[in-house]
């Protein structure tokens, strides 16, 4: 239903409800995304991102000026990666792809809470609490809060550094394969930012971002199954 909503011609209000959210995943949960990491890895012995300011809600301290404008242009971006020193892990490889896990799920879980609150937005308006019209700009913020932090985790999980598929790929690969590739990642960020310029990820990334969306707009719409 939601999926659906988004092949309707936007009207100005429309149109604000869709930078709303925008601004909303750029200044409060890309931070949550990257404090996540911090956080996880914090947990799991390493102080480096707490030593650096990074473990904050504060967005001046993730925010990457180019990945927030990508948001706006493709819906998916990246910010300021925290600094993590795997070293401090028991298990560095499994630390490292724990703490990269973090990032994506955080932006799953938000996710479904957008899903849950459209669900709340829309038996408020079946209840007459909520006017029609602003049930129909809440439900427009609602489509791309959830399908953006959707396409947040499922293009961090792409296992191409510096993204954090890679770290969670690193787990299983040889050392001397995992430190090859970091002598090229460099060359890998470059090919990644004209991947997603030429438009050549958007594709595939918008099948499964669709798919998981569907799955995620199920699972928050069962506790409200009954009122449909």
């Amino acid at each position: 239903m939601l999926r659906a909503l988004l092949s309707g011609r936007l009207d100005f209000g429309s149109a604000l409800m869709q930078i709303l959210a925008v601004v909303i995943i750029v200044f409060l949960v890309m931070p949550i995304h990257e404090l996540a990491h911090g956080f996880i890895a914090y947990k799991l012995g390493d102080r480096t991102a707490k030593n650096n300011g990074r473990l904050t809600f504060n967005p001046l301290a993730h925010i990457d000026p180019v990945g927030a404008i990508m948001i706006l242009i493709v819906g998916f971006g990246w910010a300021k990666p925290v600094p993590v020193n795997p070293r401090y892990f028991k298990n560095p490889k499994v630390g490292m792809a724990i703490t990269a896990l973090a990032g994506p799920v955080s932006n799953l879980l938000c996710a479904f809470i957008g899903a849950v609150l459209y669900n709340v937005v829309w038996l408020l308006a079946v209840k007459g609490v909520l006017g029609w019209f602003l049930y129909n700009l809440l439900v427009v913020f609602f489509i791309y809060f959830v399908t953006i932090n959707v396409s947040l985790a499922v293009f961090n999980l792409i296992p191409i550094p510096p993204l954090d598929g890679s770290k969670i790929l690193f787990a299983f690969l040889p050392d001397r394969i995992v430190y090859k590739i970091y002598r090229y990642e460099p060359m890998f960020n470059v090919a990644l930012i004209v991947l997603v310029v030429a438009g050549v990820l958007t594709g595939p990334l918008s099948y499964l971002s669709g798919w998981v969306t569907d799955g995620i707009v199920y699972l928050a719409g069962l506790p409200f199954s009954s009122f449909f």
